[in-house]
């Protein structure tokens, strides 16, 4: 009883105070609970065997090791080393195996497909766009439109050897001639044919320029294209009775084609980045949904 009489009790809670008191307020004594200090001396004891086993001081030149010498570099060096394994061995399966037998497995196709599209943004990108949707003079990769074939295996011979690229023997090459340019036909003959091009797409046309075109067009463009504009893959003829124009469909625009036609150009891919990375952009390419 003495010794409570002795001791600071606050009025309002009831808990000793400590004695001290900050301008007016006085401080409680309130011990920390058992298990927190225990806690706490347990994370102390934590940190020590830590920095015993793991590496924690730094030096002049490089960290203690620890007693068990383990590192997040060499961890991180070791799960490199195991993707880079794996990729190795999907890597052999590509190059030993077909287009046929690379898209039959589920997983291979997958890891091509991703190995494409890498491939895809730093070689091709320029041209045909980050969403292969390509522009004027440069092929939209997304749709049917396919100039000389969208079947893995055409997809692959362009990629591998080009189109009209003439360091590779085996490029695809195909030439429009200059009709005006060279003077085989005359600037009314040319207007006439490029009115019955736009009549077989469906376009608005003069519709009697188109019907003295349509000679023109039997006699000078057909072998090509196809006597109703669908085109002749095996030559590289052009598609000419849809609405996907490589140089622009209008009657000037068309005109100007047949007068002195543009001719693009892609490299034949193989020989610099090699037969597996050609088929890994042939996967992907054929993804995007225009491949037949």
């Amino acid at each position: 009883m003495a010794d409570n009489e002795n001791k600071d009790i606050d009025a309002l809670s009831g808990v000793e105070t400590t004695g001290h008191t900050w301008d007016g307020i006085q401080e409680l004594n309130n011990p920390l609970p058992r298990w927190w200090l225990w806690t706490f001396y347990a994370t102390i004891a934590f940190s020590v065997v830590y920095m015993i086993i793991y590496p924690a001081w730094p030096g002049i030149t490089e960290a203690s090791k620890g007693l068990l010498g383990w590192s997040s570099r060499a961890a991180f060096q070791q799960e490199m080393d195991a993707a880079s394994q794996m990729q190795a061995d999907r890597l052999t399966q590509i190059a030993s195996l077909d287009m046929a037998g690379i898209l039959a497995n589920d997983d291979l196709r997958t890891f091509a497909v991703a190995g494409g599209q890498s491939a895809y943004k730093i070689y091709c990108v320029q041209c045909h766009g980050a969403g292969a949707a390509g522009g004027p003079g440069y092929p939209n990769l997304n749709d049917d439109a396919w100039i000389w074939g969208g079947t893995v295996e055409d997809i692959q011979m362009t990629l591998a050897h080009g189109i009209r690229y003439e360091s590779d023997d085996n490029t695809r090459f195909s030439m429009m001639p200059a009709f005006g340019q060279d003077g085989i036909l005359a600037r009314e003959e040319i207007s006439d044919v490029a009115w019955y091009v736009r009549q077989l797409s469906d376009q608005e046309a003069d519709a009697e320029a188109a019907a003295r075109g349509m000679t023109i067009y039997t006699e000078n463009c057909e072998a090509c294209h196809g006597a109703s504009g669908e085109g002749i893959r095996e030559l590289g003829g052009p598609r000419l009775n849809d609405a996907i124009w490589l140089y622009g469909g209008s009657h000037a625009e068309i005109v100007q084609q047949v007068i002195a036609p543009k001719h693009g150009v892609m490299p034949g891919w193989q020989e610099r980045l090699g037969e597996t990375v050609v088929k890994q952009l042939t996967a992907y390419v054929h993804s995007l949904g225009g491949g037949e």
